[in-house]
């Protein structure tokens, strides 16, 4: 899952549902059966809370994460990686911040457990925010396309975790709920995107793996398939193309024309396509 536009400061992240690794270096714990030790943590300041402004930290096991190619200078802020990614993250063409690197930008909170309390000032990654013209991932902003169902929830299940989605009326978004917990920001607020868009692509193993030898998941964002848009309170199905590593993702409706989104947050679900 690529959270698009969720990070004040535009520092890229990503999400993944599957494939989570054990014990590699720069590998914040996610995904063991056992609590770490504090040899195993990911370094960070010693604060102990978290306030508003901050973002939760995420570790990315998923190859395709790596190459942001679409993008012209992004900044990647993660809190970690199994190690047999690391070189491509160096090689990259992007900026990678992880908390190895940039202590000073992450802090563990107090109301989670570690590992899954690393947060991010992403003020300190990035003095300010490089606005809409960084945003080359193709995406274009406007009022909804003719047609569309009325669609108030939708629930996109992966083998170890589900997101649902549920539209709210009075914040003009879209409440995000992960294995039926509600998300919510430091400060407690609902997290409630504009758009979500579900992205079915094709997801296979790569030759990566993890310690208990499962294949690291590699998702294909180039070609073309299907999606599902939601935003003011309907469902648009589209079509969504992308020709190279490079270019955006362009979405269209049956006809042709291009599918603008709400403004302010969106999100993208990568699913396997069935």
């Amino acid at each position: 899952m690529s959270l698009t536009g969720a990070l004040p400061a535009a520092v890229a992240t990503a999400a993944l549902a599957a494939g989570c690794t054990g014990q590699h270096h720069g590998d914040d714990g996610r995904g063991r059966t056992k609590a770490p030790s504090p040899a195993q943590i990911t370094p960070a300041p010693a604060r102990s809370t978290a306030s508003p402004g901050h973002v939760l930290a995420v570790k990315i096991d998923n190859a395709t994460d790596a190459r942001q190619r679409q993008y012209d200078d992004p900044t990647l802020a993660f809190s970690g990686a199994q190690s047999e990614l690391l070189p491509l993250i160096d090689k990259a063409p992007l900026r990678a911040e992880p908390p190895v690197k940039a202590s000073a930008a992450y802090v563990r909170g107090s109301t989670r457990a570690a590992p899954h309390n690393l947060y991010l000032h992403p003020a300190r990654l990035m003095r300010s925010a490089p606005g809409p013209g960084a945003l080359t991932n193709g995406f274009r902003y406007g009022a909804a396309p003719a047609g569309g169902r009325p669609d108030t929830s939708l629930t996109v299940r992966h083998p170890a975790a589900r997101f649902t989605f549920t539209w709210s009326g009075g914040r003009h978004g879209w409440h995000v709920a992960m294995d039926g917990t509600p998300s919510v920001t430091a400060d407690g607020q609902p997290v409630t995107p504009a758009t979500v868009v579900v992205q079915y692509v094709r997801v296979r193993g790569s030759r990566f793996h993890d310690f208990l030898g499962n294949a690291t998941p590699f998702t294909e964002t180039v070609g073309s398939g299907r999606a599902t848009v939601l935003r003011d309170g309907k469902a648009y199905d589209v079509g969504w193309k992308r020709a190279r590593d490079t270019d955006g993702t362009d979405f269209t409706t049956g006809d042709g024309r291009p599918v603008d989104f709400a403004k302010r947050q969106v999100w993208v679900v990568f699913t396997p396509a069935s």
